[in-house]
Formats: C-alpha cells, sequence, structure tokens
C-alpha cells in the first residue's frame, strides 16, 4: 500500500513538472521576444513587419528587404534555444501515452528542440547564403513551426490521457489547424515587402506557444485537484 501510494506521489510530481516546463517552454519566448524587441529603437522594432528572426540578429546588416539591428540579439536566441529545450523536457514527462502517439510526440518534440537549437546559433541575417547559416536557420524555424502546431493538435487530441481538459484540448486543436494555415500564408509572402508580414510570421508562431502554456496550465491545474483529493 505504501509503494503504491509513493507511486502516485511520484507520478503527480511528475505530472506537475511536466505541466510547469510547458508553460515555462512557451513564456520563456514571449519573455525574450519582447526584452529583445522594447531594446531595438532605431527605428523601433514592428510586431507587424519584422521578422521574428531578426531579433536574433546584433546587425546592423540588410536581409530579405528589412534592416536587421537587435542590441539584445544574445537575449532572443538564449529565448529559441530554451524555448525548444524546456519544451522537449515538458513533453518528455508526460504520462499517459502510449504506443505509436507516445512516439510521435517524442519526435515532433525533439524536432521543436532541434529547431530551438538551430535558431539560436544560425542567425537568419540572410547575407552569406553560402556560408550554409541562412539555410541551418530557415530548417530550425520550419522544424519548430511545423512541429509545434503539429504537436499541439495531437496532444489536444489526446487530452483524456495526458490529463488536459476537454475544452482546453479543443482550443489546441483549432490553434494548431490554425498556425498551419498560417504558416501556408508566411511561406508564399516571405521575402516580399508585404507590410504586415510580422503579423502572418506570429500567426504561425504564437498559436503553438499559447497551446503549450494552456495545455501546461490544464495538466498543472487537474493534477493539483488530484493531490488535494488525494490527501
Amino acid at each position: 500500500m505504501n509503494a503504491t501510494h509513493a507511486q502516485v506521489n511520484v507520478q503527480q510530481r511528475q505530472r506537475s513538472a511536466a505541466g510547469i516546463a510547458l508553460i515555462a517552454g512557451g513564456l520563456v519566448f514571449f519573455v525574450a521576444e519582447f526584452i529583445a524587441a522594447a531594446a531595438w529603437t532605431h527605428p523601433p522594432y514592428s510586431y507587424t513587419y519584422n521578422y521574428i528572426s531578426n531579433l536574433g540578429v546584433h546587425g546592423p546588416a540588410q536581409g530579405f528587404g528589412q534592416l536587421m539591428y537587435s542590441p539584445l540579439a544574445w537575449v532572443m536566441n538564449t529565448g529559441f534555444f530554451l524555448f525548444g529545450v524546456v519544451l522537449f523536457g515538458g513533453t518528455a514527462m508526460l504520462a499517459g501515452l502510449h504506443g505509436p502517439r507516445r512516439w510521435a510526440v517524442r519526435t515532433l518534440a525533439f524536432l521543436i528542440a532541434a529547431g530551438g537549437v538551430l535558431l539560436a546559433f544560425f542567425h537568419g541575417t540572410g547575407e552569406t547564403p553560402d556560408s550554409g547559416a541562412i539555410d541551418f536557420h530557415s530548417v530550425g524555424a520550419l522544424a519548430s513551426i511545423v512541429s509545434g502546431n503539429v504537436l499541439i493538435i495531437i496532444l489536444g487530441r489526446a487530452h483524456r490521457q495526458t490529463g488536459i481538459a476537454t475544452t482546453t484540448g479543443r482550443a489546441m486543436v483549432a490553434l494548431g489547424v490554425f498556425g498551419l494555415l498560417s504558416l501556408v500564408g508566411f511561406m508564399a509572402i516571405a521575402g516580399s515587402s508585404a507590410s504586415l508580414i510580422g503579423l502572418v510570421e506570429r500567426c504561425a508562431v504564437y498559436p503553438l506557444l499559447v497551446g503549450f502554456i494552456c495545455a501546461g496550465r490544464s495538466i498543472w491545474k487537474g493534477n493539483r485537484r488530484s493531490t488535494a483529493s488525494n490527501a
């Protein structure tokens, strides 16, 4: 009986840690982006026009028709790195998934982490395409965005197994679909002078961040209620 109780406590702690990590993974991206954007003042950084990747380029540089001059580029690059690694850790701690779905989730989480690392170390300047840096950066961005949106769709549909509330799970599916559709729109105008290109990119990225934060909050709250009822 004591062994069973101890095992339940371990599972509850792991579930709480997973929820907190998912929340942190999404938040660290938003916080790093806000800090880096606030430091870019000449001219002011635009959330609707400038690419997110510009925040990771110290510059000054010119790429894809945009000025890149981010005084706190290291903050954004740190955010890229932590976003991927922390989300991978949180996803790896999720309980309740079995078989092909479990492997699909872990594979997608690994791709998000790998994408975050590529974004952090290969900056999207567009200045020296022969170096391969911009290729790695683009691969990292695509891996993170596609894998992230697909992953929140899968987790949303598997809400019963992961301890995510039904309403939150449905919202995650909707967010993931919206993010993937927005990615198609972004790829259609990437490299152009469209005035809202930064906004369209964020419509592809923000849904997955919000999805992970919502999933983590739902798991953490549900686990707290379960812990209280078992006390």
